[in-house]
This record gives C-alpha cells, structure tokens and sequence, in this order.
C-alpha cells in the first residue's frame, strides 16, 4: 500500500459531499446528506453522505465507504487509478501507474515469444498426440487459431534455450514463471494462453494430454504481471460480442468459453475457478450490466452460482442463471446436447432470485418450527427485491402450500419487510427468528460498541491497551488490534482515513462497517466503559473455563489434570490473563 500518510493527505483535502456531488443529487437532511444510491436500483433516496465523518453509506445495498471507495466503484476504477485521479484533483503529486507497466515490458515481450512458440509445437511432430487430443474434444483447426493453443513438448528445456537465444536470463525467466531452476514449469502439457484486460499475454495454463498421476491443469503462478483474481479469461476478446449480445455469460473454466465459442456462443468470459473477486467484478461491469451465470452444474457449481450471484447484485448487477444440471459442465453440457439445447438454456435463464429461492429450501429441515421459520422469512426477504407483483404473488402461494401457512399471513409478513426496506432500516437478519444464547448476545453488543468507542475516544484505547482485552471473535480482535495500532502510528484516528487504511483487509472491512452502523453517539462515560470490559471479560472466562473442563474431563493423566485444576482457579480469581 502506499503511504497512509499520503493517502490521508489526499483523503483530507477532498470533501465527500462535493465529490459525491458530481453524481448524484443530494439533499440535506439533518445532519447527513440523502441521494439515490448509484450502486443498485435505488428507488427512494437510500444512501447517506456523513460530512462529519467524511463516509457514505447506502442503507439498503449496504455499499459504504471514503471518497477512494466511492471513486474506485463508481468510476470502475483500481484504487491506485482512484488514488492518482483524487491526488490530482487535491493537487498531490502520484507517481504514474503507468510506469509500472512500462518496468514490466519485458515481462509481456518474454510471454507473447513463449506463446509463438507453443502454437509453432503444437503444428510440429512432437504435436501430432496433442492435436488428435484437441480433435477428440472437439476443438478444430479454427478454434486452435482463435484462442491461441500450443504445446508444451516434453522437452525439460527447450523454452528456456529458445529465450535464452532471445537474450532473456534464466533468473527472469524463473521470475516471471516460465521456469524453475533449469527446467521449463510447463512439461508435456497442452497451453492455454491467459490475456489480461488488454489482451496481452501475462500467463499460461497447462492441461495434461496423456494418462498421467500429475495434476490435469498447471498454471502459471504469480507475478508482477499476473494475478489470477484481477483477470477474466477471454475477457478481451468478448466485448465485441458482449456489446452485441447486450449480457455476459460466465463460466468456470475456459474449455467451456472455448467450447461455446465453437457453436457461436462468444459472449463468454471464464472466472478459472468458482469464486468472483471484486476485482473480476469490476471487469464485469465494464462489460456489461447483465451477467448470465453458467458455472457448472454439481453441487460447488450450483453454491458457486448462489455465492456470484449475491455479489454481483449487490454490486449493481443484474443477474440471470444458467443452471446445469447432471453435474454438467457448459463443455460437457454442449458436447452430449449439442448447440440448439444450450441456446435454449440460455433463453431459459432466470433470474437470480428464483434460482436463490428454489436453492433455499435445500437441507431444511422441516420438521423444525425454528428452521421452518428461518426459511418462510428467508423466501420473504428474496421475494421482497422482486419488483414484478404477479410472481411475487405466485411465489407467496407456493410458499402457503408448501409451509401450509395462510397467504394472508405470508403477504402481511412480505408487506412489513418491503416498508422497512424502503425506509433503508431493513437488514439480512430483519425477520430472522432463531435461538440465541442471550449472554452471547450481550457480549457481542459490549464487543462491537467497545470496538466502536475505541474508534471515538483515545480512552477506550488506553483501556484496551492496559486491561490486554482479548476479544474471542478472530475478526474483532484483529481490528481492536488495529485500531490500537493505528493510533498510536498516527495519533490519531479519522473515520475516513481508517476505511482506507483497512482497503486489503476485507474481512476486518465487514466487522467495521458492522461497529459503524450501531448507531450510537459520541459521548461514552467510564462507568460505561468498565460495564464492557467486565462483560467481555467475565464471559471469555466462562468460555475458558468450560473449555478447560472439558479438555480435564478428557485428560488421561492426573498430573495434566491437575496443571489445568490450577489454570481454573487463577481465572475464577483473576490471577490468569486470556491472551
């Protein structure tokens, strides 16, 4: 990251009002400003700009953060692309990121020679296998040009003496992985060349052709140039046909992008895996705003599919799914039904919010009043974002049906939770009725507000710091920790810089805009302060305490058990500090 120090510097000189300001109209409403949020589709003013704490928050999308936040979404931008545009408009002076790409010239030189050569071996002798192979599944001459395919021969070197007589070293070549020592990472494998957004080569994935114990694909690891979450395969080469198509299919793998390309299908990107990063996010919406999902069809395909989706609606998307079934692939999908079946697939997408509710129900068990329960006001929660009022009515009959509850009751229930929604007051867990240990729940509370206040008032830090408070949530405790460090580094601690400070830390960014969204004032009294850490205190030693009960219970040896007696009875007397 770069200096926090600049970084707080260009944050400061850029108020968040004015900036957001540019892009959506805002109203003053006490002491926040109201707009439309941009980031989903707002209806009724839901997000508000806090000019005290320079952040914006969106109520309902739950989108949230400084002016760098804001700027990177919004122009879909990275945050070094957002930090040298704020720097500008602030009048600090950011290197150019562009000189990043230029130090790494090299770097792409040395790749697009590496695929040149893999497509001249794949046309050689040594590529007569590997061309039966690719003509055994399908992919012909066309598509072998199209997407760039080589080979990989079984040779432990020869690239490395091909680029070698290039004038490229050894120790670069290791670098940017091409090689490993003295020998070439890829080996006896078919290639795929991985473009970035621009469509320049950065790596290769490696596919075995032969009957081998050794892992079916090997790709390139990464480098200055290459990170497997920042890059869509087939990216580049999709927008003229996502452009036409006005959507964007995403698939897992890029047999499947190739396979759909063979049947005329190229609006197509592959994720290389299963999850979304939100860098790949951000490449989508460049795109397009309408995703078609086509993961694969087994069970972390179909979770997969569910987990994407969410993203991408959040992100502002809309969302369509393709669902497989069979434990399909869209590869082999195509390959057993042929073109005509998957293009009538893809007309037959829906929409993400059915597929999530037909998805809720499974492993529910119905017997139980409470899971029952959970699931009715889970249904309501997703049927609530659809806008259209004959399927949502169709969705509450089947619901009645199936739960054998009224439809009055169902539309009553679906009712509140619309009107909550639409005064930004709605959360994921606004209906959820489940069993709660009520002690944990009070611990929780004094948890997050004392994680707050030390956000606040320099005191509660002093107090974290000197009473060594453990928090038992790992995610808690590493932001306390944090918070306590960033104090002390900077002095002082801005709401606005804190966001920033926390930008590659993305599961400590979800805790904090927990600890933000409480709700409470400014002014906390030491008798407050001390309730909390007796609360947190006095239930971590509970939980130890139980712990070790049990771990003595289990505990062969007397002399074992005896250490873990003594460890009990310096907690019940204070004398033994969780840590």
């Amino acid at each position: 990251m770069d200096n926090q120090n600049v970084i707080n510097e260009i944050r400061s000189k850029i108020d968040i009002v004015d900036l957001v300001s540019n892009y959506v109209s805002l109203t003053k409403k006490g002491q926040y400003y109201w707009g439309i949020c941009p980031f989903h589709n707002d209806k009724n003013p839901s997000m508000s700009v806090d000019p005290r704490r320079q952040t914006y928050t969106c109520w309902s999308c739950h989108n949230s953060g400084n002016v760098f936040n804001f700027y990177e979404q919004i122009e879909n931008v990275s945050f070094r692309e957002a930090l040298k545009a704020l720097g500008d408009k602030a009048g600090v002076k950011i290197s150019d990121s562009s000189t990043v790409s230029n130090k790494y010239t090299k770097y792409y030189d040395i790749y697009e020679l590496a695929g040149k050569y893999y497509q001249l071996m794949l046309t050689t002798d040594s590529g007569k296998e590997a061309r039966e192979y690719l003509s055994k599944r399908g992919i012909d001459s066309d598509a072998i040009k199209e997407f760039g395919i080589g080979l990989a021969t079984e040779s432990k070197d020869k690239l490395q003496k091909f680029l070698k007589e290039k004038k490229y070293d050894v120790n670069t070549l290791n670098d940017i992985g091409l090689a490993n020592g003295d020998i070439d990472v890829f080996i006896n494998r078919i290639i795929f060349p991985l473009d970035d957004r621009n469509g320049r080569t950065v790596g290769f994935s490696g596919r075995i052709y032969t009957d081998s114990k050794l892992s079916k694909y090997l790709n390139t690891k990464e480098t200055p140039i290459f990170r497997k979450g920042t890059c869509l395969y087939h990216y580049n080469a999709s927008k003229e046909f996502v452009r036409i198509e006005k959507y964007v299919i995403v698939m897992e793998g890029f047999m499947d992008v190739i396979r759909a390309s063979t049947i005329g299908v190229k609006n197509t990107v592959a994720l290389m895996g299963t999850a979304l990063t939100e860098d790949q996010i951000s490449l989508l919406k460049k795109l397009s705003l309408n995703v078609y999902l086509c993961l694969d069809g087994d069970k972390p395909g179909l979770d997969a599919a569910l987990h994407n989706g969410e993203l991408l609606e959040k992100a502002g998307l809309n969302v369509k799914v393709i669902a497989l079934t069979n434990d399909d692939d869209p590869d082999t999908y195509i390959l057993k039904n042929g073109k005509d079946k998957f293009l009538a697939m893809i007309e037959g997408a829906v929409n993400y919010s059915d597929f999530r509710i037909n998805r809720l129900k499974e492993g529910v068990n119905f017997a139980s009043d409470v899971e029952l329960s959970n699931y009715v006001n889970r249904v309501l929660k997703e049927t609530s974002n659809i806008k259209d009022e004959i399927r949502q009515e169709i969705i509450l009959k089947k619901l009645a049906n199936e739960v054998n509850l009224s439809y009055n009751t169902l539309e009553k229930k679906l009712n509140e939770y619309t009107l909550l929604l639409e005064k930004g007051q709605a959360s994921d867990n606004a209906f959820l009725i489940e069993k709660k240990d009520s002690k944990l729940d009070k611990y929780t509370r004094a948890s997050l507000e004392f994680i707050y206040y030390m956000l606040i008032n320099p005191l509660v830090i002093r107090v974290y710091d000197s009473k060594k408070l453990y928090f038992l949530d790992k995610d808690m405790r590493a932001l306390a920790g944090e918070i306590s460090y960033y104090y002390h580094t900077y002095g002082d601690i801005v709401i606005a810089d804190f966001y920033t400070y926390l930008n590659d830390k993305k599961e400590l960014l979800i805790v904090f805009e927990k600890v933000l969204n409480l709700g409470l004032g400014d002014e906390i009294s030491n008798e407050t302060i001390n309730e909390y850490v007796k609360v947190i205190s006095d239930y971590n030693v509970r939980e130890e305490i139980k712990n070790l009960n049990e771990i003595m219970r289990k505990e062969p040896d007397e002399m074992e058990k005896a250490k873990i007696a003594e460890k009990i009875r310096l907690l019940r007397i204070g004398e033994w500090i969780l840590c």
